[in-house]
């Protein structure tokens, strides 16, 4: 099982990026799929997570109304629209599957993760 994270980069404050999360080697349709994110010397936190159907999206507090979670099972690949971002959003972000699982916010429950992807938002 392959989890390859993409798309983080360098950003001014306000600007935008998708992160995209190729998966491989597992079942897609099979696994909800999250984000999580984590800063030097901090936990890792939930981000965002969608149900295995696609149908149900979840939100950490901190960025509802600016993150969209979204996948593509013709691609094996889930996305995070993420908007208005604040030097606040940098740090680096790890794509993570749960094996029939309903989009947890827990770490603990997700089976596989990706490598992450670096986030920086300039001020």
């Amino acid at each position: 099982v392959q989890l390859q994270a993409s798309g983080g980069g360098l950003v001014q404050a306000g600007g935008s990026l998708t992160l995209s999360c190729a998966a491989s080697g597992l079942m897609f349709s099979t696994y909800a799929m999250g984000w999580f994110r984590q800063a030097p010397g901090k936990e890792r936190e939930f981000v965002s997570a969608i149900s295995r159907s696609g149908g149900s999206t979840y939100y950490a507090d901190f960025v509802k109304g600016r993150f969209t979670i979204s996948r593509d099972y013709t691609k094996n690949t889930v996305y995070l629209q993420m908007n208005s971002l604040q030097p606040e959003d940098t740090t680096v972000y790890y794509c993570a599957a749960e094996r029939w699982g309903s989009g947890t916010g827990s770490s603990r429950d997700y089976h596989y993760w990706g490598q992450g992807t670096k986030v920086t938002v300039s001020s």
